[in-house]
Formats: C-alpha cells, sequence, structure tokens
C-alpha cells in the first residue's frame, strides 16, 4: 500500500536515489548528498515547528510499505526569495503608435522581475516511472493541498508552482539558447546546477534590466515560452484541477510557466472537511464503498502527517476506514482526519 507521509532524517539515502533519476531541469532535487541532507534537515524542523513559518520547506515522500520503498517526493517552501532573490520573466506588453504613419504596434516583452518575492512555493514533484499508474500521480501532488487545507495559517496568501520548462529531445532548452547562453556564456545544464546550489547572484550581474523583445528571439525560443516539459504536462493539469493558473510569469532559463492562486480559493480550502473515523459498519457498508468515487484522506498531526487515497466515503461527518487504512495514517477510531475528494466533483443540476 501507498502512503504519503513527512520526510524523515532516515530517508536521505533513498531520496537521493530519487533525485538521481529526475534529470535536468529541476533545480531543487539535484542528486547531491550535500545539498539533499541540508534540505532534508530543515524538512525535519519545518514539521518540528523549531524554524519560523516563512523559512520552512516541508517535504513528503511517497512509501510503498510493502516494500519499504520510496516512490515519490514533493514539497511546499513556506516562502520564497526572502533570503536569496527570487527571478521570473514577467510576460508584458510595450505599444508603439504613429498618428502621422498610421502605425500601431503590439510588441510582446519579458521583464525581469522580483514579483513573486513572499509566495508559498509547490515544488520538488517527482514519481518514480514505476510507479507512474492509477491514481498514484494524483496522490501525491495533491497531498499538498490537503496539508496546505489543514494549516493554512503556515502559508502566505499567494501560491506558486514553477514548472520544468520545454527540452529538445537532446536535452537543450530552446528558449536558453536563444537567450540566455548569449549572456551567460555557459552551459545549460552548468546554469541549471548553479542555481540548485543557491548561487543565484550572477542573474542579477549578467541579465540586462531592460525589457526584452520576444519577437527579437529565434522562433524556437519564442514558441517554447510558458510551455512545459513534456513530462511535466500531467502534473500541469493536477494543478490546474486544484485552482492554479498562468498569469504570465516564465522561469527565465527555460521559459516553463509559473502558476498561481491565492490560497482561500483553492479548491481543498472550498472543498475538504474533517470527519471523524468510524468503525465499518458491515457489508452493506463496504459494498456501498466499493461504489464511491476516491477519496484523499490525512491525519491532522503536523509533525506526523500521513495520507492515503481510500474508496470509502465520508457520510454525516463520519468515515469508515479498515484497520490497515488506519494504520497506515497512524490514526484510531474516534480521531479526526480532513477528507478531500480525489478528483474534482461535476457540478449536476438538481
Amino acid at each position: 500500500m501507498l502512503v504519503v507521509r513527512a520526510i524523515n532524517a532516515s530517508d536521505l539515502d533513498a531520496l537521493y536515489g530519487l533525485a538521481s533519476q529526475v534529470g535536468t531541469g529541476m533545480t531543487t532535487l539535484k542528486p547531491d548528498m550535500t545539498m539533499l541532507g541540508d534540505r532534508l534537515a530543515i524538512a525535519c524542523a519545518s514539521f518540528a515547528e523549531t524554524i519560523p513559518p516563512e523559512k520552512r520547506d516541508y517535504m513528503f515522500v511517497m512509501e510503498d510499505t510493502d516494500s519499504g520503498r520510496l516512490a515519490g517526493v514533493c514539497a511546499i517552501k513556506g516562502a520564497v526569495g526572502l533570503e536569496e532573490p527570487f527571478y521570473n520573466y514577467r510576460i508584458g506588453t510595450l505599444v508603439h503608435s504613429s498618428r502621422e504613419l498610421d502605425v500601431f504596434t503590439r510588441m510582446e516583452t519579458l521583464y525581469l522581475s522580483n514579483d513573486l518575492t513572499g509566495s508559498t512555493e509547490l515544488c520538488s514533484l517527482f514519481l518514480h516511472p514505476d510507479y507512474r499508474s492509477g491514481t498514484n500521480g494524483k496522490l501525491l501532488s495533491k497531498s499538498r493541498f490537503l496539508f496546505i487545507a489543514q494549516f493554512p495559517h503556515l502559508f502566505t496568501e499567494k501560491l506558486i508552482a514553477e514548472m520544468r520548462g520545454y527540452q529538445a529531445q537532446d536535452g537543450s532548452s530552446p528558449f536558453y539558447e536563444g537567450l540566455g547562453r548569449h549572456f551567460f556564456k555557459m552551459d545549460f545544464h552548468h546554469v541549471d546546477d548553479l542555481t540548485s546550489l543557491g548561487k543565484k547572484s550572477f542573474i542579477a550581474e549578467l541579465m540586462p534590466r531592460q525589457p526584452m523583445y520576444v519577437a527579437y528571439l529565434p522562433d524556437e525560443a519564442q514558441e517554447v515560452i510558458g510551455k512545459v516539459h513534456l513530462s511535466t504536462a500531467p502534473a500541469r493539469r493536477l494543478l490546474e484541477q486544484e485552482g492554479l493558473h498562468f498569469e504570465g510569469y516564465v522561469d527565465i532559463f527555460d521559459a516553463g510557466p509559473v502558476l498561481q492562486a491565492r490560497v482561500s480559493e483553492l479548491r481543498a480550502m472550498r472543498d475538504s472537511l474533517p470527519a471523524v473515523l468510524d468503525a465499518p459498519g458491515g457489508l452493506e457498508a463496504c459494498a456501498l464503498a466499493a461504489d464511491a468515487e476516491p477519496y484523499l484522506v490525512s491525519n491532522t498531526d503536523l509533525k506526523d502527517f500521513r495520507m492515503i487515497v481510500t474508496d470509502a466515503m465520508p457520510q454525516g461527518g463520519k468515515l469508515a476506514l479498515h484497520d490497515d487504512e488506519l494504520h497506515l495514517l497512524r490514526c484510531r477510531h474516534g480521531d479526526t482526519v480532513r477528507t478531500l475528494s480525489l478528483n474534482p466533483r461535476k457540478h449536476t443540476h438538481v
């Protein structure tokens, strides 16, 4: 069975194994044992509440309890850009017109900005290829929304997610080759490694501050602005289901889209509900559960947060789970849990 849980200190080796599978373009999850060890220590301190909320980095892992293997990882950073710069391009428009010549042109531009500084960030989502089936991806990605719904006071009002940008089959970034390379004079993967280590001062030192005209870029670079990596497309759809959307900000290296939302408008904030755990009510209840839609269920323990997906449906503020599900959540009958339908409900007319 699979459970998404708070990461702990014993997960470092397995986390390194997952990071080794990721590939390029995800700066928050590099196979660097020192970097991962430092990040894991911050994550443990985050769940223990021994550091301020804005410095926290909540990391979650999906564990296959049958084998003890880690199947995936995801994270929420309390706030970005408060200790090191957080850069994006904001897509804007400049208008050039001449009444005398009867010429009017709208030019799309890229502005280097720090507009998203201080936002809570969803990041580091990676599911091992062996587990990319069924509802596993949804369970991993959406676990973070249930955590936010349970502990909204720990996060800022704006939530963002930087999506990995489009890469060619050889791993190169058409956007970087068309723009960034002219200023950084180094390979895309080298820049990617530097930013993952927190070395970002060179961005402000080397990137131009004036608006960049998109029309001046090669066609290959223009075409991928706001486009995600092929393997990231499913993750984008899941985030959009939960209320995030694209508002014209992209990554400065690969032009991947930055999705954003107000925490108060997330589906999990609107639709998730507490329920009291009850004992299964016999064969009739089990039969009803078999026809029910899948639900996400989490405990309410910050220090030992755990979440599963179940076919049991909450009824009248109560939820009947089997003993193995209770064990995964580390809960007992009578405990309160938080529930959310795995898939957004379709609106029906009554």
